[in-house]
């Protein structure tokens, strides 16, 4: 059986021989290996092994006898704990350390990975008794193949702790977690372990947990089964868990009084906070409950009732309930794993004390993919997808499913946006990593807040007293975890980005107007801050030339948009003035890549839902042809865009440019002319040069055209319609054209004083106008200099005096030649 795990993975385990002898051996996960240690020539129960990082020395603590021997044999002056230092490489001296009645577990530190072989080792042995002290090891090599202890007299040893009631063991980082019995709470402490130092406490943190008349508890200090169970009642379930990303949990199980209840509380200390949670078990078989086991998942920690539930509590962002994953029934089932008698002795990886064998354990993404598909409460959908990108790390095949998913369930999420919450969880997970505290910098999700409720489960909140940190140039975790801290004293929720700023500086800088639908923008009214704000969504748009052929797929990135690349530039104005203020240690230069990158993997996720929608409809990679109504994909198509839309307005978020234009084809395709209409008034649908041009110039002339033609001429703004009319040879708007050019000619004439009078305007209006006596003043006011329509050059006196003509005939049912 597995007596203990070391830091270089290596598996320390025992068994028994034919002849009654005790072996002790190893096996390297590395090199899947196995290699016999030592053996004792008689049945012994050992408690607890630990070998030396050079494979030198052998620590090994044994029971020789049991109580019913000891009263047997009257083997009254004969300690009934042994533990002993053995030399074995190779095997010689053996030298007892301890001869006492109380149990003590041994376990050697280990120097950092790559070090060279080291003549010292150091060996903690904690006891029963409440105690650890530390063993200082020198050994000599005497020749090639001999190596022994250095001094015969006692070892140097050292106290670490005193009066503790329970203690964890972190190999991986070679942390000793303990806690102390301080009044009526307890205190947890850390004792960091150095490769070349001694060692220093670095962390103190004061927690609401009953510790009085409890037993010793000793957690990943060797495996034995047999005195586990006995000391499991009488003693604290509890379990510290660390993240890579420096997060600190202290999980605990807790006493109910009410039958079939199970309770457990999470101690955050990374956010100031734990949540107690209480679940009412559906079946009652009270003689099947036991402990809740913890899990270490890294971005997760797991609590397990086998049979009953697996509760996936999210590390990084706990505060919201949604983000964790409560399931039960066979959601629940760990494969193999069907008892408590569970420990995590490193990341992902558990220990089956009761069977004796070690498992990785991780997250599967088709089981995690199915929970997604068929869940019908939204804190299930929620939690399942926030867990497959942070878990998964966007594989194309993970990504293609959710928005598959996504297409399908637009409709049936009612509290939050699928759309949006893809979108910022899949920007949070493929840009943090790049940068450290970057990810209490970006928006993880599109919810301020969530009302809902997990059944069967009710949770509470708690504020709890940060942590104590006492440490100097510490790098790795708890430098991190001190980051960490600092962000909870400065109320880390205000440090996210948001686009509350974005959408009113966008919104005015729209109203003010700028001339943003035409290429002729007035110079003079362009400042250097709108210059930069262009020149901004100009290197945004140059990362997405890089994109594979596959990509014009979709239509789109095929024209300017001058609004969306407003919203472009200021989204990368705002984010990189956000990030300054708190990263300016990073360096502007690193600063400007995170953003550009961050608003270019906006426009791609945007791009890559579209590219999977229009893959799975089958849709043409154009499809502007106004002389046929839309498919059943079309339509579907323009549904999802239309949700993409409003997903995009809602975090007033750019769009790639194009997308409008498509959007409006779709559009005019799919809808019939009034809703078509009723889309367009309500800012669904957005008139584009592109688009409108293309429907005034190739759709014919026919009743039902001519109606849908006019209609978008009467929607179009001023600067647009100026453009576009032209491309429509049709007296209605020829007529149009000509109205506006004289009403704008007269508007601009203001007070300049023409040679020629201007008669006051009839009372009663007549359908022909004195066409001589308004050519004639037109033609004035147009030698005097002020031409509405200096760019084209068609509209003139002339052409409104033609027009009207046709307009005359027309009303009096004359053909006109």
């Amino acid at each position: 059986y597995v007596v203990n795990v070391e830091r270089n993975g290596k598996i320390i385990y025992t068994w028994k021989g034919n002849q009654g002898n005790t072996h002790i051996g190893s096996y390297d996960l590395q090199t899947k290996r196995n290699e016999h240690l030592y053996m004792f020539e008689k049945n012994l129960h050992i408690i607890s092994c630990s070998i030396n990082n050079e494979r030198t020395l052998l620590a090994v603590s044994f029971c020789q006898y049991t109580e019913e021997e000891r009263a047997s044999q009257l083997l009254q002056s004969v300690s009934k704990y042994l533990t002993l230092l053995i030399e074995i490489h190779p095997i010689n001296n053996v030298r007892v350390l301890k001869a006492v009645d109380s149990c003590v577990r041994v376990q050697f530190l280990y120097p950092v990975e790559g070090r060279n072989a080291s003549r010292e080792s150091r060996l903690l042995l904690i006891s029963e008794d409440k105690y650890i002290e530390q063993f200082d090891i020198h050994v000599v090599a005497e020749d090639e193949h001999k190596v022994v202890i250095e001094k015969s007299g006692q070892l140097p040893r050292a106290k670490v702790v005193d009066d503790l009631v329970w203690a964890q063991w972190d190999m991986m980082e070679q942390r000793l977690f303990y806690i102390v019995p301080k009044e009526s709470k307890s205190t947890l402490r850390c004792v960091q372990f150095y490769p070349d130092e001694n060692f220093n406490s670095i962390l103190e943190s004061h927690l609401d947990i009953a510790v009085n008349d409890t037993q010793l508890k000793l957690v990943n200090f060797g495996y034995d089964y047999c005195q586990d169970q006995d000391v499991a009642s009488k003693s604290l379930n509890l379990q510290v868990f660390t993240s890579k990303a420096g997060g600190l949990c202290v999980c605990c199980s807790l006493a109910s009084d009410t039958p079939h209840e199970i309770i457990y509380s999470i101690y955050f200390l990374h956010k100031g906070y734990n949540k107690t949670f209480t679940v009412s078990l559906e079946r009652t078989e009270s003689h099947q409950l036991k402990e809740v086991a913890f899990m270490n998942l890294d971005y997760y920690v797991a609590a397990y009732l086998p049979g009953h539930f697996l509760h996936l509590l999210n590390i990084q962002h706990p505060d919201l309930l949604c983000y964790s994953l409560f399931l039960t029934g066979e959601d629940a089932r760990i494969d193999t794993l069907q008892n408590c008698s569970i420990r995590s002795p490193w990341v992902s990886t558990i220990l089956d004390c009761n069977a004796g064998i070690l498992y990785n354990v991780s997250i599967n993404d088709s089981a995690l993919l199915q929970f997604l598909q068929r869940s019908k409460r939204d804190c299930e959908r929620l939690a399942a997808l926030h867990c497959a990108l942070l878990y998964f790390q966007h594989t194309e095949d993970l990504e293609m499913q959710i928005i598959q998913w996504i297409s399908e369930n637009l409709s049936t999420c009612h509290s939050f946006d699928p759309i949006q919450e893809f979108i910022i969880a899949s920007l949070y997970c493929r840009m943090c990593p790049e940068t450290q505290n970057l990810d209490k910098l970006l928006p993880y999700t599109s919810l301020h807040d969530w009302i809902g409720v997990v059944p069967g489960v009710t949770c509470t909140t708690d504020i709890i007293s940060l942590p104590v940190l006492e440490f100097q140039n510490s790098k790795g975790f708890w430098e991190k975890l001190n980051s960490n801290l600092e962000s909870v004293k400065y109320a880390e929720p205000h440090l996210h980005y948001h686009s509350n700023m974005l959408r009113r500086e966008w919104r005015n800088l729209s109203e003010e107007g700028f001339c943003l639908f035409t290429n002729q923008r007035d110079e003079r009214r362009t400042t250097a801050y709108l210059r930069n704000i262009f020149e901004n969504a100009k290197k945004v748009l140059s990362h997405l030339n890089t994109w594979d052929s596959e990509a014009r797929l979709v239509p789109l990135f095929e024209e300017e948009d001058y609004q969306q690349q407003l919203l472009m530039g200021l989204m990368v104005a705002q984010l990189k003035d956000h990030l300054m203020r708190h990263l300016q240690y990073v360096g502007k230069k690193k600063i400007d890549q995170i953003v550009l990158d961050y608003v270019a993997n906006l426009l791609n996720l945007v791009h890559r839902i579209m590219k999977e929608v229009w893959r799975r409809y089958q849709l043409h990679s154009c499809i502007f042809c106004f002389d046929e109504r839309g498919s059943a994909g079309e339509f579907a198509v323009f549904h999802i865009m239309s949700r993409i839309l409003e997903a995009a307005n809602g975090m007033c978020m750019p769009l790639p440019p194009g997308f409008h234009t498509l959007h409006l084809g779709l559009g005019v395709r799919c809808l019939p002319l009034h809703t078509l209409l009723h889309y367009i008034d309500n800012g669904i649908l957005q008139l584009t040069e592109t688009c409108v041009r293309k429907l005034l110039k190739d759709l014919d002339d026919t009743e039902q055209n001519e109606k849908l033609k006019f209609s978008i001429v009467m929607r179009l703004p001023e600067a647009l319609g100026q453009k576009v009319r032209q491309y429509w040879n049709h007296p209605i708007n020829a007529n149009l054209i000509a109205r506006k050019y004289v009403k704008l000619l007269l508007e601009r004439l203001g007070n300049r004083q023409c040679s020629r009078p201007v008669p006051e305007r009839p009372s009663v209006p007549v359908e022909f106008l004195p066409l001589n006596y308004l050519t004639n003043m037109l033609a004035e006011i147009e030698n005097q200099g002020v031409h509405p329509y200096e760019k084209q050059d068609h509209v003139n006196a002339r052409f409104v005096e033609e027009t009207a003509l046709k307009h005359t005939m027309a009303l009096l049912g004359l053909k006109y030649s």
